[in-house]
């Protein structure tokens, strides 16, 4: 079910983002018989990515299928799904109106955010030709397709530093690549040393590749280092500006969404859930809280005694 060609309809809930965090959440709202909707956009973070692994009784399978599982499980509750993208959001009566990005307009009672976050990659070539393929950023997610190959870890400071030592487990053939005199301080290098781990502070020229297949980086000075996978962690932003136009409150670091233990944001009636709220980026950590999210708003719900007059139940 869509409603691509409805306007001013009325839901008590409108989930923003159709991954794994806003789909789990869609599930348990539909259950509990509330008018939901979904506005998925169709731009999971991980879809470069073959398979999604690690998943509760679903490893290996490719992340775009388990996205169609979700979305068909949602028909018997009643949920409609859009392939819409709300591009405006504003407080309008006891609730929210929200504008697509064909110029429809929806109304909710609340709003559960699960828009994630976007990668911002390195400015190198080489990059985002293999992002998901040969180019990671998370171990538990793809280390045990890549166990044992020489491998890279691309990261400056700190972050690099615990990026290679969280990854020593998976390859003994690990080099940690700075890019530059930006390397970790002298208490990790030593523990790097302990681990076996290289650090190579040349900047990089490019990552040398033939299609999917990583061959190597090629650094600035001419030399190169044959490697068959890399992992990183990029920097990131927040995929969507609506927690900007609603003015959610941000973690300390400014990067994440604030939610307290019930997921509900700063502004009332508007939760939030998945990778958005949180620096545990995985498929089953953004499930996990967008069935919280969705189970507390619901209480929300029951204490203030709103319903929609007229609906039909299903």
């Amino acid at each position: 079910m869509n409603v691509d060609g409805a306007t001013r309809e009325h839901f008590e809930v409108v989930v923003v983002g159709g991954g794994a965090a806003g789909l789990s959440a869609a599930l348990i709202l539909g259950r509990a018989r509330r008018k939901t909707l979904v506005l998925d956009a169709q731009q999971p973070r991980n879809a470069p990515a073959a398979h999604a692994q690690g998943i509760f009784t679903r490893d290996g399978t490719p992340p775009l299928e388990l996205l169609r599982i979700a979305r068909d499980q949602l028909v018997p509750y009643g949920v409609k799904v859009s392939n819409r993208t709300a591009t405006h959001v504003c407080p309008r009566n006891d609730g929210f109106l929200l504008t697509l990005d064909d110029q429809t307009t929806v109304q909710a009672h609340k709003i559960l955010l699960a828009t994630g976050m976007k990668d911002l990659l390195p400015a190198v070539p080489g990059f985002e030709a293999l992002w998901g393929k040969a180019v990671h950023h998370c171990p538990y997610c793809h280390g045990w397709e890549v166990r044992d190959q020489a491998m890279a870890v691309y990261g400056k400071g700190t972050p690099g530093y615990l990026k290679a030592k969280l990854l020593h487990n998976w390859s003994q053939d690990l080099i940690l690549c700075t890019d530059g005199p930006s390397g970790p301080g002298p208490t990790e290098m030593d523990h790097l040393g302990q681990l076996g781990i290289r650090v190579i502070e040349k900047p990089v020229s490019h990552l040398v590749h033939n299609g999917d297949v990583l061959q190597g980086i090629q650094f600035k000075d001419g030399s190169f280092l044959a490697r068959q996978t890399l992992f990183l962690s990029p920097e990131q932003q927040q995929h969507s500006s609506l927690p900007a136009q609603l003015g959610c409150k941000m973690d300390p670091e400014g990067l994440q969404v604030w939610v307290d233990a019930q997921g509900q944001t700063s502004v009332p009636g508007v939760y939030a859930a998945g990778d958005m709220v949180t620096r545990a980026q995985q498929v089953m950590v953004a499930a996990a809280s967008g069935v919280q999210a969705a189970a507390m708003l619901n209480h929300a719900f029951l204490e203030e005694g709103l319903h929609l007059k007229n609906q039909t139940r299903v």
